[in-house]
């Protein structure tokens, strides 16, 4: 192998040097657009494959963000081109995705998600056209429908009828839609979710309306019922409505019951009630408001109010005077025709008559505003009610000691909560609840004594517990004083009676010695010979050495002797 490749790279040096300058730079040329090429094919290949989430291009920077957003929840990701379309990496992922986003009405309306499935053919009818159509728009809607989280299989079945001449004569646009829920999953009852699943089969089908949409259930039931479903929702909303004021008055509750607390103590505040009622319903008022006019503004910086406030403005008046005298009036007929006038005025025929008219007419403006608001859920009324217990106070006698009655307790006196604290706690509350009584709100502070039997009992009984503890240490502490005091008066007794016992002895030993010396010196001057035992001897030896040694050291034999003495 190694001749081999000698010998070809032989060759190719040969064949190097026989090549002209032209020759070469082809080669070098040839080999770099090789090499190029293999590196764009290489980057190429690596390059990740994505699949439009829409053939179309989105140019509204708005809906192509939410639209972005709401991958990003779902945690897809995504990339949007220089032309505006967004791409993921799958085509499942794009069909379950697209269903998100229709059912959320985050599609905008000049995207078709639809068109990525028209496949047009040549040689093909247009009958061919329309049922391949179909069935590519049932087949999408259904992947769409089982690309759902909580739909297991869906059958869809659509009908697009023919275009008929006249409008009275064409058919509706069906579609029957029956959905295979997963265990456990909310579907059924779950409005928002059927509308989503309405929505996919509305966008997907032109010309179909809302009405023409049946989803069932496996068992029959129709899930599109919206109708049907009203009792169902007014359940929802009412327990949404509780929950509110559940929520409320355990904000009130809080509050209220935190102040008091940190006022009288935890222990004297425990019972505290708030009912909210409230008014859910919402109401358009609409109405027309009638205010003076203001002619001058009140002036902020005088300490009175001097505005000038006019019910209303005279635009114009009209003042009428009128005055008439003459004969009474005679109503008759044309001349040379007999009257029919009544009796009344026949009577006043001829006579003379003053008649006086007078009046004004004025045009007034008012400031007038038409109101409009709703009203929306708002609190009726807020009752409270709050139970402090008072204080109580152990009783000393003379001696500063606690009375104890018959019964073996311990005697207490209670101290209700005063009128003025107790109005005081009820001006807290109310400002804490936002107080009208306009509205009927009511607040109510009462003094109640709490049952504290269970308490009392535990305190007397540990009460009498250190009691007896206490006592017993002070007669454990006497008896070992007593014994320590006997102890040390036996030490007493018992070392003076050793002391009296070993001076007896001393005493008898040194009548014995001087005895002894007596004999012996008597023995001596009347020359007798005198034969001492060598015990004798030797004991004579020895307290003549501690005489000496008392004689030349005393300090030491002092110390000595105290030494023993201590050790006895």
């Amino acid at each position: 192998m190694n001749e081999w490749l000698k010998k070809l790279l032989a060759q190719i040096k040969e064949l190097w040097s026989k090549w002209t300058v032209v020759q070469r730079a082809i080669l070098i040329a040839i080999v770099a657009v090789v090499i190029i090429a293999l590196v764009l094919v290489t980057r190429i290949s690596a390059k990740p494959s994505s699949v439009p989430l829409f053939n179309t291009a989105i140019t509204d920077e708005a809906a192509r963000d939410r639209i972005t957003l709401r991958l990003a929840e779902e945690n897809v990701e995504s990339q949007v081109n220089a032309a505006g379309i967004i791409s993921v990496k799958d085509e499942a992922t794009a069909r379950r995705m697209r269903a998100v986003l229709v059912r959320e009405d985050l599609v905008p309306s000049s995207v078709d998600p639809w068109a990525l499935f028209d496949i047009e053919r040549w040689t093909t009818t247009d009958f061919e056209r329309n049922v391949n159509l179909r069935r590519s728009i049932t087949e999408v809607v259904k992947q769409h429908i089982e690309s759902l989280d909580d739909v297991d299989r869906a059958n869809v079945v659509i009908q697009i009828p023919e275009n008929a001449l006249f409008v009275e004569d064409q058919n509706p646009t069906t579609a029957s839609i029956v959905l295979y829920t997963k265990p456990g999953s909310d579907l059924p009852t779950n409005r928002k979710k059927i509308e989503g699943v309405q929505k996919i089969v509305l966008k997907a089908i032109t010309g179909l309306t809302a009405d023409n949409v049946v989803i069932s259930d496996s068992q029959g039931n129709i899930l599109n019922d919206f109708e049907g479903m009203a009792e169902m929702d007014n359940v929802s909303v009412t327990e949404k409505e509780q929950k509110l004021i559940q929520k409320q008055e355990a904000i009130y509750r809080a509050k209220v019951l935190n102040a008091l607390q940190q006022t009288f103590g935890n222990d004297r505040v425990r019972d505290l009630n708030i009912k909210i009622d409230m008014d859910m319903s919402k109401q358009k008022i609409e109405a027309k408001e009638y205010s003076p006019i203001i002619i001058k503004a009140d002036n902020p910086d005088t300490p009175y109010d001097d505005s000038e406030i006019v019910p209303s403005v005279t635009i114009s008046s009209e003042e009428v005077h009128k005055e008439w005298k003459g004969t009474g009036y005679n109503p008759e007929g044309p001349a040379g025709v007999e009257g029919q006038n009544p009796p009344v005025y026949s009577d006043m025929s001829n006579l003379y008559g003053v008649s006086t008219e007078s009046g004004v007419k004025k045009n007034e403006v008012i400031n007038e505003r038409q109101v409009s608001s709703e009203k929306r859920p708002t609190i009726d009324r807020v009752t409270v009610s709050v139970n402090i217990d008072g204080t109580w106070q152990k009783k000393y006698d003379e001696n500063g000691k606690l009375v104890v009655l018959n019964n073996g307790r311990l005697d207490r006196e209670y101290l209700p909560v005063s009128d003025e604290d107790i109005s005081k706690a009820t001006l807290l509350v109310q400002n804490a609840i936002g107080y009208d009584r306009s509205r009927g709100d009511a607040v109510s502070v009462v003094c109640i004594q709490f049952d504290r039997t269970r308490q009392f009992e535990e305190e007397d009984a540990l009460y009498f517990r250190q009691l007896q503890t206490r006592q017993t240490l002070i007669i454990t502490g006497i008896g070992i004083a007593v014994l320590l005091v006997a102890f040390i008066l036996f030490r007493i007794i018992s070392r003076e009676m050793e002391r009296r016992r070993r001076l007896k002895e001393e005493e008898i030993l040194r009548r014995h010695q001087a005895e002894r010396e007596r004999a012996l010196w008597e023995a001596e001057q009347q020359g007798m010979e005198v034969s001492m035992s060598v015990e004798e001897r030797k004991r004579l030896e020895l307290q003549e050495n501690a005489i000496a040694m008392a004689k030349e050291h005393p300090e030491d034999v002092a110390l000595l002797i105290r030494t023993w003495l201590m050790e006895e």
